[in-house]
């Protein structure tokens, strides 16, 4: 049974030009479609958007996914006084960063099992 939708872990990927960032997209649309978590917009936050800071400051478990170590998803959540409850840094895991390329879907296969994993637990 998944967690009522005003109490989902938010997720927030970096969701760059880069193949580990367009996964980590792909991570966080996957992990919201299966009722896990819901993805927001970290460019919001990072812009201060009103509605999506607000979204942010709720009090809500946030994963954060990032491709590389610019970790531009933890930088932009810093900005705004956010830390997350849990920090995924897709190199960390053996994720290599291709410019401009797609990702592979065994990546994503093989990184599922761990986010829904992390994900139950901060719901809870």
């Amino acid at each position: 049974m998944s967690a009522p939708p005003s109490r989902l872990p938010l997720i927030y990927s970096c969701s760059g030009c880069s193949s580990a960032a367009q996964l980590t997209n792909a991570l966080a649309l996957q992990l919201t479609r299966e009722g896990l978590g819901e993805m927001s917009c970290i460019a919001g936050v990072g812009g201060g958007v009103p509605a999506l800071l607000r979204l942010a400051r709720a009090g809500r478990p946030i994963l954060a996914l990032d491709g590389c170590h610019l970790a531009c998803v933890q930088a932009c959540l810093a900005q705004r006084g956010l830390v997350p409850d849990e920090h995924l840094v897709l190199a960390d895991h053996g994720i290599g960063k291709r410019a401009h390329a797609p990702y592979r879907e065994d990546e994503l296969a093989s990184l599922l099992p761990r986010l829904r994993q992390q994900l139950r637990a901060l719901a809870t």
